[in-house]
Formats: structure tokens, sequence, C-alpha cells
């Protein structure tokens, strides 16, 4: 993924959603509250139909696919529309695809040797995942000595209050984060929770 990208909100939703009804809606609240970039996980079914709808009916969204493991996942977003690629870590089966299909990428990383294998192909920009459980702002501030060219996305286990600790760091761009869309709020279509979390992460940067 460009930095131009990551750099277009602090924080970029990450989105699970069962029933592709919900995808405009939430989309039109997030892109309201200032979040624009929205990542929709391939986690259901219901995914790449709701990364269809959200490209053709959510003008100003940048919605793009999470959880992309395989080639096939990455062919399936292409055709849905989507603009950007996440996945949870990287092979290079998988980054071969990824790069084929022209599309902005964010491919994930959790090591230093994988850090190092995704800049050998050129890429400074990555996912850094699961951020919590794979040592935190401590790892990514003592990454940043080796490796000060590149810049990350962390996601998993971030919440409101410890993103800005993360933004802090001069090599994280932005964060991930499920908070935005709470699964009882998009059960229940409550736009207005999710426009109001959307614009408390906005202002987070």
């Amino acid at each position: 993924m460009s930095e131009k990208l990551l750099e277009q909100a602090p924080v970029v939703p990450v989105v699970v959603l069962d029933d592709a009804e919900a995808a405009v809606p939430l989309a039109r609240a997030l892109v309201e509250g200032g979040l624009p970039v929205i990542e929709v996980t391939l986690r259901t079914p219901a995914a790449t139909e709701a990364v269809r709808r959200i490209a053709a009916e959510v003008p100003g969204a940048v919605v793009g696919t999470g959880t992309v493991r395989t080639p096939a996942d990455v062919r399936a977003s292409a055709d849905a529309g989507a603009r950007f690629l996440v996945s949870p870590g990287t092979t290079p089966r998988l980054l071969d695809a990824m790069e084929d299909s022209g599309l902005d990428l964010l491919p994930g990383t959790s090591s230093i040797s994988e850090m190092l294998a995704v800049a050998e192909r050129g890429h400074t920009a990555m996912k850094f995942f699961p951020a919590e459980a794979a040592g935190g702002r401590p790892y990514l501030k003592a990454v940043a000595g080796p490796l000060p060219e590149l810049r990350f996305c962390p996601t998993g286990g971030i919440t409101v209050d410890s993103a800005p600790d993360y933004l802090a760091l001069p090599n994280v761009a932005c964060v991930g984060g499920t908070w935005l869309t709470p699964a009882d709020a998009v059960a229940a279509g409550d736009v207005d929770r999710i426009r109001e979390l959307a614009s408390v992460a906005a202002a987070l940067r």
C-alpha cells in the first residue's frame, strides 16, 4: 500500500460483515465520520459482496479487503472492486499474486525476517499483526532502529485508548481497529454510533 493511502486517516476500520445489506450504510457512516479507508475482512461469505456494494455506492470510500491469504482471495477482491489488499502474513506466492493484481497492498509481517523479506521486494509500507500479541509498541519502537525506512499499520488488539501511543511512533502511519464497528451496532444498524466512533478516531492525530 502506498504511504499516501496510509496517511489518509489515522485509523483504518477493520470491518467484519455477516450481511452485505449492512455494508453501504456502515461505510457511509465511517466516511462521514472522517475515516474513508475501509478494510473489509474476508472472514465471512458476505465480504466480497459487501466490498462490491461499497465500491459502487459510497463515493469517498476507499474500500479494500483484509485477511487476504491466497491468490484466489486476491482475484475475488479485485473482481469485487477492492482498491487495496491487506494480508495477515506474507509468503512469496501470496506476495506475487498481490503484486500482480496492480492494487495497493499492505503485506502482513510480525518479525524482523518477514519485514526484511517484504522490504527486499520493494515495499516500505506493511501491516504489523497481531500487534499487541507480537510485541506491540515496544517492538515497533525497537524495529525503527535497524529499519528506519519502514512504516507500519499495526492491527490486532489495538483500542481507542492505546491507538494514540502507537500513532506517536515515527514508523507508524496509521492503526487498524475493529472497535469502530462493534458487532452489536452493526447488527442493529446503529449508524449514528458508528459515525460517532469514527469521528473520535479521526481526531486521534
